[in-house]
């Protein structure tokens, strides 16, 4: 489902117009042309073939990560060659 909202009814209700992008995209009109697209992070994901930046992922409001890398067992430090 498509929905089209002008500017001003984005700015008085953006928890209607979010709702609203969990059933699809939303258009926002400036003086009647469509200006913005509101869409879900599913969405855009979908759309933009899945690629999030580092920075895109960190900037998200909820953002939560799991970060467990593995340990590297044994000394990994070296003496320089030098020569």
């Amino acid at each position: 489902m498509v929905t089209t909202l002008t500017s001003r009814e984005f700015n008085q209700d953006t928890s209607g117009a979010k709702k609203a992008a969990s059933e699809g995209p939303v258009f926002i009109t400036d003086r009647g042309r469509p200006a913005h697209v509101l869409l879900t992070i599913e969405d855009y994901l979908r759309l933009s073939g899945g690629h999030m930046s580092l920075a895109e992922a960190l900037a998200q409001e909820n953002a939560e990560f799991d970060f467990d890398p593995p340990r590297i067992a044994g000394d990994i430090s070296r003496p320089a060659d030098l020569d």
